[in-house]
């Protein structure tokens, strides 16, 4: 099965110790964001985890600790934008995360690795030109590192509408534009752009409009092939295979203002407060009238057939 770390917060930035220790012990508990009291036992062993798949805005905290993950399959998103610390409070600066995802492709390969670019939102301080110099220079910078620049607009949650009043929807005509040069930008660094839940508008312009954490994703880094289950996505738009995450919402620090995983600020620090790097849980302990059960977890391997991939 596939494990992911990243849709309800940064485990890598915030919590790497509990996160070895989770992996040392073998098995982690993650709580029903809907039905708190139900409580899911999932084994961390290779034996049945065939990837575990991790977004991040900050990888360094976990490069020290990369032997612990060297017996699963991985698959990592590192977000790196051109904004500031005014919409990224807690988010290290740009050069510094450029280094740490150069040396995280240094250990697990480009195939392994992807680079977000989003949300993407238009304002008098970060204008269409901006972004396309500032998409052109991470590129420059990651390129041979990864194959994948992941891109989407912004969605106005409503979480982010409270949160960032003032941010706007992206005009149909901006997204047309900064697709086709991104892309070309995308192509020239030897990477193919892929817009997450955007619909195949930007498929004109040789955008891979199937998805940015998909099963052949995960195939490709794992040069196998997987057999995998039926699987609902989240959103009708969204093509990526994503349950099984480990995270929980209201707890990531980074404290972004188009966060839609985070009620608000006041929240992230009560639950921030609650972290025990010992306990199974991300947050808190178990607690009378939990209720426990255990995944129905098995590898999804195809035994039968290894992927011959073309790297050109």
């Amino acid at each position: 099965m596939i494990i992911n770390t990243g849709q309800r917060t940064d485990i890598p930035a915030f919590y790497s110790e509990w996160f070895c220790n989770r992996l040392r012990e073998g098995f982690v508990l993650v709580r029903n964001p809907y039905n708190p009291q139900s409580v899911t036992r999932y084994r961390l062993r290779p034996d049945v985890v065939d990837l575990i798949g991790l977004c991040t805005k900050n990888p360094a905290p976990m490069l020290p600790h990369m032997e612990l993950l060297r017996p699963f399959g991985q698959y990592w998103q590192v977000t790196i934008t051109p904004y500031g610390r005014e919409i990224e409070p807690g988010v290290p600066g740009k050069r510094q995360v450029m280094d740490s995802f150069r040396r995280l492709s240094d250990l697990v390969g480009p195939d392994c690795v992807g680079w977000r670019y989003d949300p993407i939102f238009i304002s008098e301080t970060y204008p269409v030109e901006r972004h396309l110099r500032a998409f052109a220079c991470i590129a420059e910078t990651l390129a041979g590192c990864t194959r994948t620049a992941v891109i989407s607009f912004i969605d106005l949650y409503g979480k982010t509408r409270r949160n960032f009043p003032e941010v706007r929807a992206v005009s149909p005509e901006d997204r047309l534009i900064l697709g086709r040069e991104m892309a070309e930008i995308a192509r020239g660094c030897g990477m193919t752009l892929r817009p997450c839940a955007e619909g195949d508008a930007l498929a004109q312009f040789g955008a891979d409009c199937s998805g940015c954490m998909t099963v052949a994703m995960y195939e490709q880094a794992l040069h196998r092939r997987l057999r995998v289950p039926a699987f609902a996505p989240a959103r009708r738009e969204c093509a990526c295979y994503l349950g099984g995450d480990i995270g929980a919402y209201s707890t990531c620090a980074h404290f972004c203002r188009y966060c839609y995983a985070n009620e608000d600020t006041a929240a992230v620090r009560k639950n921030r407060a609650r972290h025990d790097p010992a306990s199974p849980l991300l947050i808190g302990h178990l607690q009378p009238g939990d209720q426990v059960h255990d995944a129905k977890q098995e590898s999804w391997i195809d035994g039968q057939i290894a992927m011959d991939l073309d790297m050109a």
